[in-house]
């Protein structure tokens, strides 16, 4: 299993626009229009990644807790599809079905959101304010598979609470760390 870090692009960068198909609806979404009133979450994940099956579970949790609070969740899956099939639109959207997942799951078919993130691995995971200003960007905790630690979604949380209380999230930022974004040749 590959272990690669996301890229920590600097704090208040500007998130890029982008107008994706949601295989879970079927419709394109544009970032303008899915942003949440008090802030944006984007994960990077695929379906076949080990990482991102060890904490999709509290992905879904955590939209459920923040989604109340005005905070809204969009995952991207940009790993090509010819090469590895299972992240292909009509097993996302199986995936997404089965996980109940409270939030858009958009296919990026070019990469180029991917690239204009500097996204990197799965799950890679960004928190924008209501502005889409860069706050956090990141690991959702320390946990991996196989090495025991609970996956909890703590460094997440933690961002998300100071966020949304409006303070300074004084604590590290760590990178995420998951199989690396499957580039087309």
């Amino acid at each position: 299993m590959a272990r690669t870090p996301s890229n920590m692009i600097p704090l208040n960068s500007m998130a890029s626009n982008f107008n994706l198909l949601d295989t879970i609806s079927g419709e394109f979404k544009d970032l303008n229009n899915l942003k949440g009133p008090k802030g944006t979450v984007l994960f990077f994940i695929c379906n076949h990644c080990p990482f991102v099956i060890h904490v999709n579970d509290e992905l879904v949790k955590l939209a459920n807790d923040y989604l109340v609070k005005g905070i809204q969740f969009v995952a991207i899956s940009s790993n090509d599809v010819e090469n590895y099939p299972q992240d292909s639109p009509e097993l996302m959207k199986m995936q997404g079905d089965i996980l109940k997942y409270p939030f858009p799951y958009l296919y990026d078919e070019t990469q180029e959101v991917a690239k204009a993130y500097d996204a990197a691995c799965t799950p890679d995971c960004y928190l924008f304010d209501d502005e889409l200003k860069l706050v956090y960007r990141g690991q959702l905790d320390d946990s991996r598979p196989g090495n025991g630690m609970p996956v909890t979604g703590v460094d997440m949380r933690n961002a998300l609470d100071c966020l949304l209380a409006e303070k300074e999230n004084t604590k590290p930022q760590k990178p995420s760390i998951g199989c690396n974004i499957k580039w087309k040749m």
